[in-house]
């Protein structure tokens, strides 16, 4: 499928509207993070997950049958999630994951994937992968891997030089 090219849109003067290019491309990174996020929304709500929820099983299910312990976990979330625990018990709750503590070491807990969580990523699997198409569909491989690469470059210097994301 060809796409077309998308023309930059045309801008007012800058001195108009930002205080500086720096806050141009923050703001809109963050404008389109909002657009990008209410049709990921959209498709989690329909079974009742944020996008954090969702993260936090897929991560899961890559490790499957492998658990991960939370710090690990929360240190391969997209975003940061402030408080691990209670996003863990929402996902419990629904038997979704499964928390065990070792014998040798109480304070370390381990994080799995039910079945159930499975089956649910499973359910979503098509509906997810539709949806990054509706997001970025509209972007050839080569605009995409240099977005990617943009992005990695603009985040590196706030990122621990071990993050999963590097």
């Amino acid at each position: 499928m060809a796409h077309e090219k998308i023309a930059a849109p045309s801008a007012l003067p800058r001195a108009s509207r930002f205080d500086s290019t720096h806050q141009e491309a923050y703001l809109n990174l963050w404008r389109t993070y909002d657009r990008l996020r209410s049709i990921e929304d959209s498709v989690f709500l329909q079974v009742g997950l944020t996008a954090q929820q969702y993260n936090t099983l897929r991560l899961l299910r890559g490790e499957h049958p492998q658990k991960l312990h939370t710090l690990v976990l929360a240190k391969k979330l997209v975003s940061k999630a402030p408080d691990i625990t209670r996003l863990l018990d929402r996902l419990e709750e629904r038997k979704l994951i499964s928390r065990e503590r070792p014998d040798d070491n109480r304070r370390v807990v381990k994080v799995g994937i039910t079945s159930q969580g499975m089956k649910l990523l499973q359910k979503l699997d098509h509906e997810v992968l539709e949806c990054s198409k509706k997001q970025l569909g509209h972007l050839d491989e080569p605009q995409l891997t240099q977005l990617v690469s943009l992005l990695r470059l603009a985040r590196a210097p706030h990122e621990e030089p071990d993050s999963f994301w590097r």
